[in-house]
C-alpha cells in the first residue's frame, strides 16, 4: 500500500482526498463523491479534513529530467 501523504498532482483542494484514495487504491474523485456524501451526516468531518490538511505530510516532488 502507499504512504498516507498528499500528493502534488489530482489535488482539489489540500490534496487530502488523493492521498486517501491512493492509500486505499480508489480513484480521487470515488474518494470525494464518499467525503461529500458523509457531509450530508452529523460528525465532525470538516474537523478531520482539517486535521488531516495539517498533519498530512506532503509527497515529496519527483526530480524531472
Amino acid at each position: 500500500m502507499a504512504a498516507l501523504v498528499r500528493p502534488h498532482d489530482n489535488r482539489m483542494i489540500a490534496g487530502v482526498c488523493a492521498g486517501l484514495a491512493r492509500r486505499f487504491g480508489m480513484k480521487p474523485g470515488t474518494m470525494r463523491v464518499i467525503f461529500l456524501v458523509s457531509c450530508l451526516l452529523p460528525g465532525p468531518q470538516f474537523l478531520i479534513y482539517l486535521a488531516l490538511w495539517i498533519f498530512l505530510p506532503n509527497a515529496q516532488r519527483q526530480p524531472t529530467g
